[in-house]
């Protein structure tokens, strides 16, 4: 049974990830394809910081070019990043286990001062500090536990702090304290966290990475979502090209941003009949 009719799922994609699924929501809501009008929104990582851009009403536009001082406040360890990908490599671990020790990898790395400037450069990033009225839902990981989590405007986190920890890859980010406890990027609960729009008739999923990854994952969430209508959306070969090989790179934000908005006249008239027609229906 569908509880609302259009969901929208915006996975992670460190910086290159931000500026293309900005851009693309730039270019879509430019063409007639405002994402933002989701009844649910579920922002990871990357998508964490778009997600709250989009549901607090703001221009994803303003994410073009001026973003890039925002999100170069911290200072990724390569060394760090790298021991963290051989655990998620590792598939004799059970993921539970898994994401405890890349949170102890996480935990090893944590810096209050680093901390702030994540938290002052995510604030920057999304120019909003309170949650929308719009459903919109942030996931994390504890460092600690591996335990994931799913924050909303009923939580009691603030949205940056939010959004800070949703998108706090270990080696390239500090874990962020709430509430006494330290949370990592959202990403390790189950990568674009597709399954948490179960209950959407229409259902937009925006994966930067797509290109990266197998896509079995996704179509495993999918299955449990159980929506009518379902896009997907990975960067084309041009955007992976603009993307350059450090997902990572701040001098390919706006190569990548600009990449998102020239994708999005490819696949807005694809969205909008469906879009729309859930709108009208709506």
């Amino acid at each position: 049974m569908h509880t609302f009719d259009r969901a929208l799922v915006l996975g992670p994609g460190s910086h290159v990830g931000t500026a293309w699924t900005a851009g693309l929501a730039y270019g879509l809501r430019r063409n007639g394809v405002d994402l933002g009008e989701a009844g649910l929104i579920v922002g990871t990582s990357a998508g964490s910081i778009v997600g709250a851009l989009l549901a607090t009403g703001q221009d994803p536009g303003r994410l073009a070019s001026s973003a890039r001082q925002a999100a170069h406040r911290v200072k990724p360890d390569p060394e760090r990043m790298g021991a963290v990908f051989a655990v998620l490599g590792d598939r004799s671990l059970e993921p539970g286990e898994a994401r405890r020790r890349v949170g102890r990898l996480a935990l090893d790395g944590a810096n209050p001062q680093a901390e702030e400037a994540l938290i002052a450069g995510r604030a920057a990033l999304i120019g909003a500090d309170a949650w929308p009225e719009r459903r919109l839902l942030i996931t994390a990981v504890c460092a600690t536990t591996g335990e994931p989590v799913v924050w909303d405007r009923d939580s009691g986190v603030p949205l940056v702090h939010a959004v800070a920890a949703s998108s706090a890859f270990p080696g390239a980010a500090p874990p962020v304290a709430i509430d006494g406890r330290r949370y990592m990027d959202g990403a390790l609960r189950a990568g674009p966290n597709a399954d948490l729009a179960a209950g959407a008739r229409t259902l937009v999923v925006v994966e930067p990475m797509a290109h990266l990854f197998p896509r079995e994952p996704l179509n495993q969430q999918l299955a449990t979502v159980g929506a009518d209508a379902v896009v997907t959306i990975g960067p084309d070969p041009a955007s992976v090209r603009a993307f350059g090989s450090n997902p990572g790179d701040l001098a390919a934000w706006e190569p990548a941003y600009q990449a998102g908005v020239r994708q999005a006249g490819d696949v807005d008239a694809q969205l909008r009949t469906m879009w729309r027609a859930e709108a009208d229906a709506g």
